[in-house]
């Protein structure tokens, strides 16, 4: 019996696989098709019905078609003049929408109470068809109801403060680009943070971690050794988002707080000390032996890396607290746990790539070790204590931090040989070093005497011999009336009711508020277009639940924030500051609401 055998040559299999792709075709766009579905009416696809209760306010219920879902964010109410009204809903599903990213929305059912208005109120709404077409926004308005009081928030626009919507920079990276485009953005904040005097220091501790391996020191290991630094030193950052969404407030109250300040510069002067030799900083002996053992490879090291990463954040938050603080305000804001640890994960990664490529390459630019350790030593000193100095002028500023950075730039110019006697062979790095430590003492000189006259500008030391005024003087060039809750604030606007405003959230505690007083409020071009405007100080220095519901007034989470407002007291898009500024973002504020 004869066995047929049937060859299918793979070009003719080839056909037959595309022929059958485009049978398929047709019948696939028809199940799709059959899946969406056609577009509902919008009324039909989202069908509100509204109940009124007892005490005034108003159920909202939205019957949500099968296959179609509603924004949780995108339900608002405000009344006739633009007044947002505040609607109790409950979480929606997180999804990662193609539109807006990841957002809360709501399938079969949404349901919203209005809380009473005294007038017309406005609903907008907006979903989206799940694989079809997204609705643009839907607005209805609902009648008034007779004897019905108003709400808090449309109270406001009868003589209080309106605020702007404004989501903020989470919120508005979030909307834009979802999770992953505020990662992102504070993946680059962290970069642009690395290039700031803070981040320096840091340099001189991973080059210590770095030299310690000696000749071991190969690329490969000097990229584990900075990448477990900075992965600790990310992870510290994020460890504290997490605690700004739990807390939901003021963290930015311990990171400012005067006591902060004063503990790290101690133990940047603490660093300086040994790096001059007086004492050897050196953990216990227990702890090194864990730590050593912890590594892999000669040397080790792996855990004492690590520990320093994650202490050397620690060193950095009051450093960089004008953006740290500024973030902190936002991811409170938000309540995300999630979000707010990967946010401020990648400001930690982003300020540890300069470390991480400097790590990298330390088996190359890295010199071993020798008698030049000890000038390295010194000059990574005299940084430390430039940071102490910097940091505590945050605090004090004046003559006396003058006097402090006179006496450091004479200090590093004596160790620098200034005073000593060169020999005739000495060579053109030695001469150039001793001319270095002889400009550093006359700029120590000219320091020390503009501190005797009473100067503050380290740029500037002279500047009282040309007319210049000290900083008590320019403290004094913004009188602002000082407020401590809403009822005083309240007071504050009603006495000027048809003069734009400044209000300014400050506190005692707030170190990033004293710069914003010096190098702010003294400016000329600041003065001048504050000049006719009512400009109060919100005091929460005592942060109490009066100062809070101030704060809730405001729609602000702390200070420093400024809110600037118009003649009919409602704040302007775009115009509110929060964290440190310059006088050139005031000035624009302040013209924005003229």
């Amino acid at each position: 019996m004869m066995r047929t055998t049937l060859r299918i040559r793979p070009v003719a299999a080839l056909l037959v696989l595309l022929f059958s792709i485009l049978l398929s075709l047709p019948a696939a766009a028809q199940l799709l098709s059959s899946s969406a579905g056609a577009p509902l009416p919008v009324d039909e696809a989202f069908d509100l019905s509204v109940v009124q209760r007892e005490d005034g306010s108003r159920l909202l219920s939205w019957d949500v078609a099968e296959g179609y879902y509603l924004y949780r964010d995108k339900l608002t109410a405000k009344t006739e003049d633009g007044t947002q009204i505040p609607l109790e809903t409950r979480p929606g599903i997180e999804m990662d929408d193609p539109t807006f990213g990841s957002v809360e929305v709501y399938f079969d059912a949404a349901e919203a109470v209005l809380p009473p208005a005294g007038g017309p109120v406005t609903l907008t709404w907006q979903g989206c068809q799940d694989g079809g077409i997204c609705y643009p926004p839907v607005t209805r308005t609902l009648a008034a109801i007779p004897g019905a009081e108003a709400t808090p928030a449309a109270a406001q626009a009868e003589g209080g403060v309106v605020l702007a919507e404004d989501t903020g920079l989470v919120e508005s990276l979030r909307s834009k680009g979802g999770t992953w485009l505020v990662l992102a953005g504070f993946l680059g904040f962290g970069l642009l943070l690395a290039f700031t005097p803070c981040v320096f220091p840091m340099f001189p501790i991973l080059a210590g971690i770095l030299s310690g391996q000696g000749s071991d020191l190969t690329a490969r290991r000097g990229a584990a050794l900075s990448g477990v630094y900075v992965l600790a030193m990310a992870s510290a950052f994020g460890l504290l988002g997490v605690a700004a969404a739990w807390s939901g407030q003021n963290l930015q109250m311990v990171l400012q707080s005067p006591m902060a300040i004063y503990v790290v510069a101690a133990i940047f002067v603490a660093l300086a000390l040994s790096m001059f030799g007086l004492y050897e900083l050196q953990l216990p002996e227990a702890w090194t032996r864990r730590l050593t053992s912890a590594g892999s490879g000669r040397g080790g090291t792996f855990g004492g890396a690590a520990m320093l990463g994650f202490t050397s954040a620690l060193i950095m938050g009051p450093c960089v607290t004008a953006p740290l603080a500024g973030a902190l305000l936002y991811i409170a804001g938000t309540g995300d746990i999630l979000l707010g640890a990967g946010a401020l994960f990648a400001l930690g990664l982003g300020q540890g790539i300069p470390l991480l490529i400097a790590g990298t390459l330390g088996a190359r630019v890295l010199p071993r070790a020798g008698g030049w350790m000890d000038g390295v030593k010194r000059v990574f000193g005299f940084v430390f204590l430039g940071m102490a100095i910097w940091l505590v002028g945050r605090l004090l500023g004046g003559p006396v931090i003058l006097a402090l950075w006179a006496a450091l730039l004479i200090a590093a110019g004596v160790f620098a040989g200034a005073l000593d006697l060169l020999p005739a062979e000495a060579g053109p790095a030695r001469r150039g070093v001793k001319t270095a430590g002889v400009l550093s003492m006359l700029a120590g000189a000219l320091m020390a005497v503009g501190a005797a006259l009473g100067g503050d500008d380290p740029l500037r030391p002279l500047a009282m011999l040309q007319g210049g005024r000290g900083a008590a003087a320019e403290t004094a060039a913004v009188s602002f009336e000082t407020v401590t809750g809403p009822d005083t604030l309240d007071a504050a606007l009603s006495a000027k009711a048809d003069t734009p405003a400044l209000v300014y959230v400050t506190a005692d505690w707030c170190v990033t508020c004293r710069v914003i007083e010096r190098n702010v409020w003294p400016d000329p071009g600041v003065q001048a277009a504050l000049s006719g405007m009512n400009v109060i100080a919100a005091d929460v220095s005592d942060f109490d639940d009066n100062a809070q519901r101030m704060l809730d007034q405001l729609g602000a989470v702390g200070p420093p924030t400024m809110v600037f407002l118009d003649r009919s007291k409602r704040e302007q898009a775009g115009t509110r500051i929060v964290g440190d500024t310059s006088p050139g973002a005031v000035r624009a504020s302040a013209e924005a609401v003229r």
